[in-house]
């Protein structure tokens, strides 16, 4: 009974993966990541609260290990100065499967106050948010249900925003022509750093 269950949880989420809304707001998210990033020297700043804000904590450190400079900010840090970290040239991108975030409202109105022109990338389920309003580019999840049993456990939700953040990666290193040489100098350690050397060196 509990395979069968398990299997069951496991469909679910790979159904919800599959559908996955692929608009051309993923070819704009891209656009603005390298030119922010890559042509004038910003750095893409992700931030969430709760269980989105560990997914974009995730997707921040990917980015940086994959060559584009990301960072965390937490949203509620954001309004004790940690704000500060934000530049003129920066990119944000917001993650709210509600696009209700309190905390994240804030911190548009915040971002803007301090750099007028920043732009906004917004991970929600929700196209009539207020954050989803407020974005340049907005990616939907389409709203899977969660397998969570109460239906409120951020679970499948956060699956497909991790699937989401890992294609703006690999979109976005294929589109700088990232390679294993370029991985093994920011992941020198650990097996994948020795992979990537061996890799860049032509080891099998």
């Amino acid at each position: 009974m509990i395979e069968v269950e398990i299997k069951s949880l496991i469909e679910a989420e790979a159904t919800a993966i599959r559908n996955i809304p692929v608009s051309e707001e993923y070819v704009k998210a891209v656009g603005l990541i390298c030119k922010h990033v890559h042509k004038l020297g910003g750095t893409l700043i992700t931030s969430g609260m709760g269980k989105a804000g560990q997914i974009a904590m995730n997707i921040a450190t990917t980015f940086c290990s994959t060559g584009t400079p990301a960072c965390f900010l937490h949203p509620s840090e954001a309004q004790h100065g940690d704000l500060g970290i934000l530049r003129p040239l920066d990119l944000m991108l917001l993650i709210s499967n509600s696009g209700k975030t309190r905390e994240l409202q804030e911190l548009v109105i915040l971002a803007r106050r301090l750099s007028p022109d920043v732009k906004f990338i917004v991970i929600t389920s929700n196209p009539d948010s207020p954050l989803a309003r407020e974005a340049d580019v907005c990616l939907l999840t389409g709203a899977p249900d969660e397998v969570c049993p109460l239906g409120l456990t951020p679970t499948t939700s956060t699956t497909v925003m991790t699937v989401i953040g890992d294609a703006l990666v690999v979109s976005v290193m294929k589109e700088i022509g990232f390679t294993s040489a370029d991985y093994a100098k920011r992941h020198h350690g650990g097996y994948l750093g020795e992979k990537s050397r061996n890799a860049s060196n032509g080891v099998i």
